[in-house]
């Protein structure tokens, strides 16, 4: 066991090298790449979806917050990042991330520098995912603080004023355009919430509150194609979420691959419809963490060895 200690330890650091290069590296990517939360390294990494890619660790961008890009004084927050993901608004992409030592922004990208918003939400609320709102608002979900906050980041990079909406191990946050409202996931229930109010004055309304089907909700993503569906994960299952009938479904393509327990993130390709999945690797030294992600639809893995990935998502705008 020790032995094993050390080689993780090892391949972990020559990791950390390997990305400990500049805050965002020059290159764009290309459909079919995959975003991972490395935290062995403290940095988002994004790699193509071909393992040959992984076995060199070919990162075709990376990001951490620091003196390059004027957060040099939110750094030390960047511990166990824990989200990330593409948005696009007024026709520019973004970074959405989050980590659990409370850091929590919304990025250029490709560029990398100065950040639309950036906080410390509190510190160790243990921040978990982040969503960009169509007014410019930033909503952000905390599962130890125990709560789903607006943030005004319309009303500057550093704005700090929130509106808060109290949800028990709150871990998600997607906003449904559809719908005009907030889905939240926290340990107990899925919560579709109305933003009332102003940009500079939110206030947050529970619309609906669905009970979930089994305990610890964790990620929250939409299915792409199909708006009527989120994919909800939970400690023990992967379910889809039909909004229209407000049930949750283990009964779908790919899913003797895709349910299984203790799956941190899931996300669908839009371009071709493959699920990718990261989920706890037994014995891996970060107990929370793989170096392995899944593929369905079709199957495959890919491995990062060495990696302390939490969450892998495709890296594309919902």
């Amino acid at each position: 066991m020790e032995i094993k200690r050390l080689s993780t330890l090892v391949l972990a650091g020559v990791l950390a090298a390997a990305v400990a290069a500049p805050a965002a590296s020059a290159s764009t990517g290309a459909p079919g790449s995959i975003v991972l939360t490395e935290q062995a390294s403290r940095r988002i990494v994004v790699l193509p979806a071909k393992q040959r890619a992984w076995d060199a660790a070919a990162f075709s961008w990376t990001w951490a917050p620091g003196a390059a890009n004027g957060l040099a004084d939110l750094a030390a927050s960047f511990s166990n990042p824990s989200e990330a993901k593409l948005a696009e608004r007024d026709g520019r992409k973004y970074l959405l991330t989050t980590a659990s030592g409370g850091f929590a922004a919304v990025v250029p990208y490709p560029a990398g520098d100065t950040a639309y918003w950036a906080a410390d939400v509190a510190g160790r609320n243990n921040p978990h995912s982040i969503e960009l709102l169509p007014d410019g608002n930033v909503a952000v979900a905390a599962s130890t603080g125990g709560w789903l906050r607006v943030y005004t980041a319309s009303q500057g990079p550093r704005s700090a004023t929130f509106a808060e909406y109290p949800l028990v191990g709150a871990h998600g946050a997607v906003w449904d355009a559809g719908r005009g409202v907030l889905w939240a996931l926290g340990t107990h229930e899925l919560v579709a919430l109305r933003v009332a109010g102003t940009a500079a004055a939110p206030v947050l309304q529970a619309a609906q509150v669905i009970p979930l089907p089994s305990e610890g909700g964790h990620d929250l993503q939409p299915v792409p194609g199909n708006a009527d569906l989120l994919w909800v994960t939970t400690e023990s299952r992967v379910y889809r979420f039909s909004k229209s009938t407000g049930r949750f479904s283990s009964r779908y393509p790919g899913a003797p691959a895709i349910d299984r327990p203790d799956v941190k993130s899931v996300t669908t390709d839009p371009g071709t419809g493959r699920v990718l999945t990261a989920a706890v690797q037994e014995e891996h030294i970060c107990t929370w963490c793989t170096d392995t992600v899944r593929l369905a639809l079709p199957h495959g893995d890919l491995t990062l060895r060495g990696a302390w990935i939490y969450k892998a998502r495709w890296w594309a705008a919902n």
